[in-house]
C-alpha cells in the first residue's frame, strides 16, 4: 500500500468494515446503487465513455468503475480501503467485467507516477472523507490529459445539507450508517470551484441531486444545496 498522509484511517476502517455488503443493493450501500445510473448517464452524455481511458478515484467496491467499463471504457479504480478493493476485484471476476482493474494507491501517488494519462477522471463521494480536498483535486488534474474531463460529486456545507444528509439520511430514514459523514468536511460549491481553478480545471457543468423519501427516487436538478456534481475540463 502506498503511504500518504491525505487519508483518514478512521474513514478507511469504516468503509472496510462494510466492504462485504458493497454489492448488496439492499445494504447500507443502497443509495450508491440508486444514484449510480444517474451519475453514469450524466458522465457518459458529456464524454462518451466508450473507448476512453478512465480513472475512478476512491472507487470503493467498484460500483461506478464496473458500470463505466460496461459502457466501453478502459477503467482503473483506485482506493486505500483494502477490503473494499478486494470486493471490487472479486465482483469484476464473478461478473466477468471487461477492461477494469483496481489498484491500492493514493491519487497523489498515482499522479506522481502517471501524469496526464487519462481521458476522464471521476472522484465521486470522496472529497468529503479526506483531510485535504484540495490535494485530491490537484492530483486529479495532474492525472487527466489536456482537454480531458474531471468529475467530482460531494455534499454542500450549510444547515439544509446537515439536516438532509446527516439527520435525515443517517438518523431518520437510515439510508446510511450513523457516522458516515462529518458536517465539517462537507465542501461548498464555491470552495470546490476554487480548488478546481487553482488546479487548472475549468468548471463546465454543475448539477444537484435530489431525493424524495416517499417515492425513494433520486433525480438530477439545478438545486445544488445538498448533493451536487461538477464536470470540469483540463486546459
Amino acid at each position: 500500500m502506498t503511504a500518504h498522509t491525505n487519508a483518514d484511517p478512521a474513514e478507511l476502517a469504516k468503509f472496510s468494515e462494510l466492504a462485504h455488503r458493497w454489492w448488496d443493493p439492499q445494504s447500507e450501500f443502497r443509495p450508491l446503487h440508486q444514484i449510480n445510473p444517474l451519475r453514469l448517464d450524466w458522465i457518459d452524455s458529456l464524454v462518451g465513455l466508450s473507448g476512453k481511458r478512465v480513472l475512478d478515484v476512491g472507487c470503493g467496491g467498484g460500483i461506478l468503475s464496473d458500470s463505466m467499463a460496461r459502457r466501453g471504457a478502459d477503467v482503473t479504480g483506485i482506493d486505500l480501503a483494502t477490503k473494499a478493493l478486494k470486493v471490487a476485484q472479486l465482483h469484476a471476476l464473478e461478473a466477468a467485467t471487461p477492461n477494469v482493474r483496481y489498484l491500492e494507491t493514493s491519487v497523489e501517488a498515482l499522479a506522481a507516477e502517471q501524469p496526464a494519462s487519462f481521458d476522464v477522471v471521476t472522484c465521486m463521494e470522496m472529497i468529503e472523507h479526506v483531510p485535504d480536498p484540495s490535494s485530491v483535486v490537484r492530483a486529479c488534474s495532474a492525472l487527466v490529459k489536456p482537454g480531458g474531463w474531471v468529475f467530482f460529486s460531494t455534499i454542500n456545507r450549510n444547515p439544509k445539507a446537515f439536516l438532509f444528509a446527516i439527520v435525515g439520511a443517517e438518523y431518520v430514514l437510515r439510508l446510511l450508517p450513523r457516522g458516515t459523514h462529518e458536517y465539517a468536511k462537507f465542501v461548498r460549491p464555491a470552495e470546490l470551484a476554487a480548488h478546481c481553478r487553482d488546479s487548472g480545471l475549468a468548471l463546465d457543468h454543475m448539477r444537484g441531486m435530489e431525493y424524495n423519501p416517499l417515492t425513494q427516487r433520486y433525480w438530477l436538478s439545478g438545486d445544488t444545496s445538498v448533493n451536487y456534481l461538477v464536470a470540469t475540463r483540463k486546459a
